[in-house]
């Protein structure tokens, strides 16, 4: 399951996992995958519940992974209680046996990041957005369609602005574990646990 164009050396890792997650996620593109940057999002909500979703990677650096969602659905309302959350993508495609585990602090993207990320969404996936009371009951099929029929009239001629409950959230890199499969379950493992400005690594059993 080894991708043999990237070998990261488990017995002697980078000092830095950054570069090594970016390298994988750039790596995942190229898996025939309809959503290669999709993660497994992980939150406690307000009851003290877990639970979890799919969500879509919108960017990433040495300040944490960024995804954009409806700041009113239960995971929002869930990181506003416990403004913290698990993220792990798993890619399991030939050549890739691999999985990224980040866990942190959450906090909202600025707001000139989310309306720049807004603007480089497709027009539909705009008006799904204003349309949708995310996580909310709703009746049938066509009740929605008739709110998203409405906010296409409202918005007929122009260019469909952000809405005030949408917009971004960064996942710290506190903790990130990388993970890359191989045979016979005898998997490689290593963890870095953030120490201020720098970080502590160390090889897990798999």
């Amino acid at each position: 399951m080894n991708d043999t164009n990237n070998i990261f050396d488990f017995d002697h890792p980078p000092a830095d996992p950054v570069a090594a997650c970016a390298q994988w996620f750039e790596q995942a593109k190229k898996l025939p995958l309809a959503n290669p940057n999709a993660m497994t999002l992980s939150t406690v909500g307000a009851d003290g519940y877990p639970s979890s979703r799919i969500v879509l990677l919108r960017g990433f650096d040495d300040r944490g992974a960024v995804f954009y969602t409806n700041r009113e659905s239960r995971k929002a309302l869930a990181l506003e209680a416990h403004p913290r959350a698990a993220l792990l993508f798993h890619w399991d495609e030939h050549p890739i046996g691999r999985q990224i585990n980040i866990e942190g602090a959450v906090t909202h993207t600025r707001e000139a990041q989310s309306d720049a990320y807004w603007l480089t969404r497709r027009r539909e996936n705009q008006i799904s957005a204003w349309a949708s009371a995310q996580s909310q009951p709703i009746a049938n099929r066509a009740a929605m369609q008739q709110a998203q029929d409405a906010i296409e009239a409202k918005f007929a001629g122009q260019n469909v602005p952000r809405p005030p409950h949408w917009g971004g959230y960064r996942v710290a890199l506190e903790r990130v574990e990388l993970w890359q499969g191989n045979e016979f379950r005898s998997h490689d493992r290593v963890v870095y646990t953030r120490a201020g400005s720098n970080w502590n690594v160390q090889r897990l059993c798999p």
